[in-house]
């Protein structure tokens, strides 16, 4: 018996050196700064998290969960690591099953677009199939109790997973990254919530450093959040999933945690393909739609600063690349074919640009037509 638990305790401690040293040959991401030439108080700035190896946010997710399932002895060698999700957290979880040399199988809707399912087999990952999304959670347990795996159950561990005080967390980089601004305490940081990991990790930072930053939580259309916020009726459910990826969710997860977020937004997915496109034209180059759920928040905070006169930073989270919605987000026949019209949101986020004026109801009212000057400016950043 002693030989035996030698042996796996020097596995899970390669497992997690392993893990360690792919972290140190990944620098941390960017911090890009965009101009807002009608708001020069106030600077906005994205946090880049699409240039991790795994191309998402979810990279830091995956990693924490590995870590804090050896830490607690739940992954062994041999270990099958289930996970119910068809996106890039699953992306994120095959890349480090293959550094560590164990099984992963993800469990997902039937319909998902064949580029995910790529993006998982190419990490020697395993896609098992289940009729709607509502039978994710079950079908996963159940295969983690058939193979005598570990289910990560990402909605449930993803607040405790990370260690919210530092250690390279979300947060930590941010303020860091931050230190040399002109304002290097944020006004505002803008997230999404997916399983609500990253929101808790940085509200938790912000209260242990004893900042003044507010924490702003976006959050798509059929999403239950934004009501369990305001309402707190744990119960909630929606009908359907967002069209967002990797935010909102039609159940308040276990990892969704209220009391650390300072305020809440719900964004119309049109208004996120809208600001994706804009995003696009301001920075060259493409995000996903939770990125510009994020970013059309942003905008608002900064014309409600410019507004106050109120000098500040804000830092918005870039969730992933855009090249994986070309077929989806960023093609105007997908677009139609779902009843999106992202066009007034265009306009509203044109003009919040242009002349720092926000106004609401997604650019429904007769926006002024820009001088020559600002078309001049518009053609330039396109």
């Amino acid at each position: 018996m002693p030989s035996i638990q030698v042996t796996s305790r020097s596995w899970v401690l390669e497992a997690v050196r392993r893990i360690e040293r792919d972290f140190q040959r990944s620098s941390d991401t960017h911090l890009l700064q965009l101009d807002l030439p009608a708001m020069p108080q106030v600077r906005l700035y994205l946090k880049d998290e699409s240039t991790h190896p795994t191309g998402s946010l979810k990279h830091r997710l995956a990693r924490s969960l590995f870590l804090y399932g050896l830490c607690n002895g739940w992954i062994r060698e041999g270990t099958t690591i289930v996970e119910a999700s068809s996106g890039s957290t699953a992306v994120s979880e095959a890349y480090f099953a293959r550094l560590l040399g164990l099984p992963f199988v993800a469990v997902m809707p039937r319909g998902t677009s064949a580029a995910k399912i790529a993006q998982i087999e190419f990490y020697g990952g395993r896609c098992h199939f289940v009729g709607s999304s509502a039978q994710l959670y079950a079908e996963a347990e159940r295969l983690a109790r058939e193979c005598n795996g570990h289910y990560m159950d990402q909605f449930t561990y993803a607040e405790r997973a990370t260690d919210w005080r530092g250690n390279n967390n979300i947060a930590e980089s941010i303020f860091q990254q931050m230190r040399g601004e002109p304002h290097p305490t944020p006004a505002w940081i803008v997230v999404g919530a997916g399983t609500g990991g990253t929101s808790a990790t940085i509200g938790r930072y912000i209260r242990y450093q004893g900042c003044a930053t507010q924490l702003c939580v976006v959050d798509p259309e059929h999403s239950v959040f934004h009501s369990y916020f305001h309402h707190r009726d744990a119960s909630i459910t929606s009908a359907r999933g967002s069209d967002v990826e990797g935010i909102g969710r039609p159940r308040v997860e276990p990892s969704f945690v209220p009391d650390v977020i300072d305020r809440m937004e719900r964004v119309p997915n049109a208004a996120s393909y809208a600001a994706m496109r804009v995003l696009q034209r301001l920075v060259g180059r493409r995000y996903g739609g939770s990125t510009g759920t994020d970013f059309y928040v942003a905008m608002q905070l900064a014309c409600e600063m410019a507004q106050r006169n109120q000098a500040g930073s804000i830092v918005a989270l870039a969730c992933d690349s855009g090249d994986r919605y070309m077929d989806s987000y960023y093609d105007d026949a997908w677009l139609a074919s779902n009843h999106y019209d992202i066009a007034p949101y265009v306009v509203q986020l044109e003009e919040a640009w242009l002349r720092g004026v926000w106004r609401d109801g997604g650019g429904s009212r007769p926006a002024a037509q820009p001088s020559a000057s600002e078309a001049a400016a518009l053609a330039a950043a396109g």
